[in-house]
């Protein structure tokens, strides 16, 4: 599956030299199962919008991503892009298959550095697993987003899906993947670390008069 590309559909859009916010994840975030534009990426863009700000909303999710997965591509998203916020969105599936957990800290911190290298301020979305995946494992795999969230000094959540999981009416058929009505709380989980993290319209219209500013005077 590729890219899925959002931008939103709200009352008045993003300009064109706004500034980006970047989702890289898997299919929590890649509207599986539900319909294109229901799902709380694209609420987002809604969200950002409707609150004053200025910013275009890229959704580079793919359904069943890893965290290697997400490792491997993100250089060429950071070039593309140069987002402003990057979201990271993964290891669910990384969990779901055994990955050593060692493996998915790895990759998340590189990740977590390559976005700060560029100026990109992070938001770590944490994720949790069934019990029965073994309670220790659990645990750990359940900390290490929060202790990566801490020693990069990133935004951070908790738990993508807290205020659903126990609530099996909120999830498809499959018990993995919640169902659209679902994603507005989703969107509330994360709009509470990325809220903080966007500057208005007037200060984003300031730094891009700035950036041309300084591009107009030569070296």
């Amino acid at each position: 599956m590729g890219w899925c590309i959002l931008t939103g559909t709200t009352a008045r859009a993003a300009s064109s030299e706004a500034p980006t916010i970047l989702v890289v994840g898997d299919s929590l975030s890649a509207e599986y199962g539900i319909t294109r534009g229901a799902g709380w990426v694209n609420l987002l863009q809604q969200t950002v919008t409707q609150n004053g700000f200025d910013y275009n909303v890229v959704n580079a999710s793919i359904s069943g991503d890893t965290t290697s997965g997400g490792h491997a591509r993100l250089a060429t998203l950071l070039k593309k892009y140069t987002p402003a916020v990057t979201i990271l969105e993964l290891g669910g599936n990384d969990a779901l298959r055994g990955i050593p957990l060692d493996l998915t800290q790895r990759n998340l911190y590189e990740m977590i550095e390559a976005a700060k290298q560029i100026g990109s301020r992070v938001v770590v979305v944490g994720m949790r697993i069934p019990p029965n995946y073994g309670p220790d494992y659990s645990e750990k795999f359940y900390g290490m987003f929060g202790l990566l969230a801490k020693q990069e000094k990133t935004a951070y959540v908790p738990f993508l899906l807290a205020g659903i999981a126990e609530h099996p009416e909120m999830f498809q058929q499959d018990q993995i993947h919640p169902v659209a009505a679902a994603h507005p709380r989703l969107l509330q989980n994360v709009w509470q670390a990325v809220k903080p993290l966007l500057k208005s319209r007037t200060n984003n219209a300031r730094s891009v008069t700035k950036r041309s500013t300084t591009t107009g005077q030569g070296a």
